[in-house]
Parts: structure tokens; sequence; C-alpha cells
């Protein structure tokens, strides 16, 4: 079971975080998000345990815990991430959108038409429809 963790200290890495959770199971994988830009911890990460129960009784015991320093933490069960690519929110080239050449040669046959407007107004300047 994997689960979400808050609120730790910035001097906590991968290994604090393991041994933390290993006190109440057996931990599969302990990881810290980590800024990519700054290389500094974001304060939260996840911790993958074997056991299922131990897992639920480690959330009971260490969900707003008291840690040095007056931070409290927050353990809860990590909620599946959607994948890029997926239904919904994804770009689609056929699909309306900037649809380039599915109407044989047409290449304004999608929701991309820079001049639809410019054309109803009787405008001679044609720099945007050069296709």
């Amino acid at each position: 079971m994997k689960l979400f963790v808050a609120g730790l200290p910035n001097d906590f890495d991968d290994v604090d975080l393991k041994e933390m959770f290993e006190l109440y199971g057996e931990v599969r994988s302990a990881k810290i998000v980590v800024d990519r830009a700054t290389g500094k911890t974001k304060g939260f990460g996840f911790v993958e345990m074997t056991n299922k129960a131990e897992a639920l009784e480690t959330i009971e015991a260490l969900d707003g815990a008291g840690l040095p320093r007056g931070k409290k933490i927050v353990v809860k069960e990590a909620e599946e991430q959607q994948r890029p690519g997926g239904s919904g929110g994804s770009f689609n080239r056929n699909n309306g959108g900037f649809n380039r050449n599915n109407e044989g040669s047409n290449r304004n046959s999608g929701g991309f038409n820079r001049n639809n407007d410019r054309n109803n107004d009787n405008n001679d300047d044609n720099r945007f429809n050069r296709y």
C-alpha cells in the first residue's frame, strides 16, 4: 500500500523516512520529493509498505503526530495520479483544435482558423491566410 506523507522537516532524506516507517512494518520503498531546480526537499514524500494492515495501522499511529520543531505530519493513503495522454485533457490532433489535413487539402478544417473573422469584415489584409 502506498502512503502519502507531508509536513516533513527540510533535513529529512529517503533513509530517514524509511527508518521512521520501518518501526511500524516492512517498507518496500520510501522517497522524498525534491525540487529539480534547487535540489531541496518539498516537504512531502511517499512510502510503500508491503502489508496493507500494517500500513493502515501506521496511518493511525503517525497521522497528526508531532515532530521536532513543532511540525505535525500528515500520513494518508496515496491517491493514484492519472497518467498524461489518458482520457480527458490530453491533446488530440484529430478532434477539433488544430486540424492539419483531415479534410483533403483544407488546412483550416479544424478549430484553428485565424482569418475567419477578418474576412467577414471585408479586410483585405491576408497576412494570416497564407495557406
